[in-house]
């Protein structure tokens, strides 16, 4: 395997050191498997839903097809619907029909099933092998412009900082070190294309939409976490916690990431 070197940066976005990149970097990029594993991460935040098994069947009502019964006792050839009728009334004029799907107040013909399986499985082969895919996506700059984040053409990835920019704690502190390395213009597009939901969504408290900008990737995010959270269109995880749908929105691989110097090193203790 090829060694490839890497820049860490200082929060002041100049060149601190050189380090050697994990060998996860260069794992080759699998979108369909990312795709794979993103819908699977999402699937299992499904809630399942459907309405009581007793819902519209709460009815005393009573077919009579028999024809060996009295007529008064039976509901055939007497010119009315052959469904169940509720007992609130005597022999032919008995009350109105029930227990099915087409009656007032009756049940769903094919409702939602609380029994139903929403979660789409994934080997955890396959799922660690497509986290790799997404990690080593964040450091090809032609699939992070493709996302459409945007980056100078300067700008070598991936990008990592020092272990100092995890210790800090004030929002503007952030947003400078993010524009000393070049990524503020890519916080305002997002900023900039915040949209008010659609339909009834804006009603459930989501009423807008912000693009995804940065991903800023930790080793602790207990003190970066509460600086980071209100900036448009970045995203804090640690690394002990990272997975596709993290580093692939949407199941989009190539998300533009920031690496703590620390959380590299992690993913080199890994492999």
């Amino acid at each position: 395997m090829i060694v490839v070197k890497a820049e860490i940066l200082g929060i002041d976005g100049k060149k601190v050191k050189e380090i050697d990149l994990p060998e996860v970097f260069q794992t080759p990029v699998d979108e369909k498997l990312i795709k794979r594993a993103v819908l699977s991460i999402e699937s299992a935040a499904m809630q399942p839903k459907g309405p009581s098994k007793s819902a519209g069947r709460n009815y005393t009502a009573v077919y009579i097809g028999s024809r060996g019964k009295p007529q008064m006792y039976r509901s055939i050839n007497i010119e009315k619907a052959r469904l169940p009728r509720l007992k609130n009334r005597r022999f032919l004029v008995s009350g109105r029909v029930a227990l099915v799907p087409h009656a007032v107040g009756g049940p769903k013909a094919h409702p939602p099933k609380t029994e139903k399986i929403w979660k789409e499985k994934i080997n955890k082969k396959e799922k660690r092998k497509a986290l790799n895919s997404a990690i080593a996506a964040t450091a090809i700059s032609e699939l992070v412009r493709t996302r459409g984040h945007r980056i100078s053409e300067e700008l070598k990835l991936p990008i990592i900082v020092e272990k100092k920019f995890e210790e800090l704690e004030k929002t503007k502190k952030v947003v400078e070190v993010l524009k000393n390395i070049s990524l503020l213009d890519d916080v305002l597009r997002a900023k900039r294309n915040r949209k008010i939901r659609a339909g009834k969504g804006k009603k459930r408290a989501s009423r807008y939409k912000t693009p995804k900008s940065v991903l800023i990737v930790v080793s602790d995010s207990k003190k970066i976490f509460p600086a980071a959270r209100n900036i448009a269109g970045v995203d804090v995880a640690e690394i002990r916690n990272l997975n596709a749908k993290h580093l692939a929105p949407g199941a989009v691989a190539g998300r533009l990431t920031v690496w703590s110097e620390e959380a590299i090193k992690f993913l080199g203790s890994r492999a």
